[in-house]
C-alpha cells in the first residue's frame, strides 16, 4: 500500500510542476491528502512491526 501511495505522490508532484495555474491548487490539495495517507499507513506499519518479535 505504501508503495502505491509513494508512486501516486510522485505522479502528483510531476503533474503539479507541469500544469496550468488553475489546476495547481487542486493538485496540491490532492498531494497533501496523499502525503497524509502515506504518513498514516507508515505509522500503522511501524505499530504492527513493533508488536512482532524480531526475526
Amino acid at each position: 500500500m505504501t508503495y502505491d501511495l509513494e508512486i501516486h505522490i510522485e505522479e502528483l508532484r510531476a503533474e503539479a510542476n507541469h500544469c496550468d495555474p488553475a489546476e495547481r491548487a487542486q493538485i496540491i490539495a490532492e498531494l497533501d491528502e496523499a502525503r497524509a495517507a502515506l504518513a498514516a499507513a507508515t505509522a500503522a506499519q511501524d505499530a504492527e512491526r513493533a508488536g512482532e518479535p524480531p526475526h
